[in-house]
């Protein structure tokens, strides 16, 4: 699809940048990790954000702003009925169960989307890694999924716990060389975020903001390195590129509040990342000899308007170039490390990338992190 932003370069230099982005050949050569599907999903209970001011009896007129003018109209969470005072408190044995429930419920049906299509089963797949940040369970996410959903009992596993949104990305990697090292096999990634179960209700702009953001949801993606010139509706995995941002290691962490874990997050979130976004794609084009300008498709974390447009402004990227970062942000709210496999199962799913291009999968985090994946059709 045509990107309506405007550009100096000539059609001759356009175009040469176009065969550049193309692949050398089809003839097959040595295995390369491919997404082969995504499954998605999210708790059926749907709310709008004015609904949920109201449920969480939200007065203060400052607070009551933060969910108006979030950019979000609707989010997915699992969440108690209000009672005639309001919400009602959850324990904390309330909170960790809600987050072992959900992440086998939802994240069930996400694994069940992503290998449905393929004619797959849970007892296919070989590599299981598993991704949350919003509880802790010991034994893992992977166990309780092995136990619940019918994985063999011989699959490899890993858990990643505690990376926050950027944790796809970090996900990926091993993913990737692990399916490198055994081509033809099924690896699956599930990203898992129960955020209601990671939720403090207090009169404070601090735990507003993080009431007024954050969703619940499961995103499922299945892949498998094969020979390079297979064909595929999803993108082959090129390459990785991370920065971590240890003098902002305090902007986006979570915290004890009376014995219950509270999100916190900078008023700086925004500038800092967009000020750095620049450096770990820059390098991650670098490697492969690529200007930015030969990247077609924009994959990045819906992390909230303000992020998202401080890292178009660093990128000099469109609306329409992050027109899928938006549409999760404003229906399902920023939805943790599912967000950017959200977007780019819409991508995919729009019909408009063709081979040979290349895209950007972007996620930003506590660390504070910029993870950033090469990808290409």
């Amino acid at each position: 699809m045509h990107n309506p932003r405007s550009t100096s370069h000539s059609l001759e230099t356009v175009e040469a940048d176009l065969r550049a982005a193309t692949l050398p050949s089809k003839a097959p050569g040595k295995p390369e990790p491919r997404i082969i599907s995504i499954g998605t999903a999210v708790p059926p209970r749907r709310y709008e954000q004015e609904e949920l001011a109201r449920m969480f009896c939200v007065e203060n007129p400052r607070l009551r702003r933060l969910f108006r003018n979030s950019h979000i109209k609707y989010r997915h969470l699992l969440l108690p009925d209000p009672g005639p005072t309001g919400m009602p408190e959850e324990s904390v044995e309330e909170l960790n169960a809600k987050h072992l429930g959900g992440c086998v419920e939802v994240g069930g049906r996400a694994v069940a989307r992503a290998l449905e299509g393929e004619g797959l089963s849970p007892d296919d797949i070989d590599y299981l890694v598993c991704v949350t940040t919003t509880g802790f369970l010991c034994p893992g996410v992977s166990a309780h999924l092995i136990k619940q959903l019918g994985f063999r009992d011989d699959v490899a596993r890993m858990d990643v716990v505690g990376m926050g949104c950027n944790a796809a990305v970090n996900a990926l990697q091993p993913a990737c060389t692990w399916a490198i090292a055994h081509p033809g096999r099924n690896v699956l990634v599930l990203c898992v975020e129960i955020c209601s179960a990671a939720y403090v209700f207090n009169d404070t702009i601090e735990s507003a903001v993080v009431n007024s953001l954050f969703g619940d949801a499961a995103a499922a993606v299945l892949l498998r390195a094969q020979p390079s010139g297979t064909e595929g509706a999803f993108p082959r995995l090129l390459d990785f590129a991370s920065l971590t941002l240890s003098d902002a290691i305090h902007t986006m962490r979570f915290e004890l509040d009376h014995g219950r874990w509270s999100f916190f997050l900078d008023r700086d979130i925004p500038y800092v990342i967009g000020a750095n976004c620049g450096r770990p794609v820059g390098a991650l084009l670098a490697r492969r000899g690529l200007k930015r300008r030969q990247v077609a498709h924009w994959v990045v974390h819906s992390g909230g308007k303000k992020v998202i447009d401080s890292v178009k402004m660093n990128l000099d990227l469109s609306d329409h170039d992050v027109r899928h970062t938006l549409f999760v942000l404003e229906n399902f709210g920023n939805i943790s490390s599912c967000a950017c496999l959200f977007s780019l199962a819409r991508l995919v799913e729009e019909g408009v990338v063709r081979e040979g291009e290349y895209g950007v999968l972007m996620a930003m985090g506590p660390g504070a992190a910029i993870e950033t994946a090469l990808l290409q059709w």
